[in-house]
């Protein structure tokens, strides 16, 4: 549905504005939804950080255990999706 994908496109934008504060050398027109966090750059601490941040923007609270199985940051967005709108 076009809001989903609305929101979808909204939760990435604000994973990328807490990707620029978290690494601000990146550039990130190059950063995609298929990208992970690790191979952008991210070590662990900055990953919690960047999903911890995202979900405060977002108002919503999510075990950090979920996003264990988190491949990309697609599938963060996704997971924040469900959540926000169980």
């Amino acid at each position: 549905s076009l809001s989903k994908s609305l929101c979808l496109s909204f939760s990435f934008e604000i994973i990328k504005e807490n990707i620029l504060d978290i690494i601000p050398e990146l550039d990130l027109s190059e950063v995609t939804m298929k990208d992970s966090l690790k191979e952008i750059g991210a070590n662990s601490v900055d990953r919690a950080d960047i999903i911890m941040f995202t979900m405060e923007s977002l108002n919503i609270r999510i075990p950090m255990v979920k996003f264990g199985n988190a491949a990309n940051i697609g599938d963060i967005v996704d997971i924040m999706y469900e959540a926000k709108n169980e």
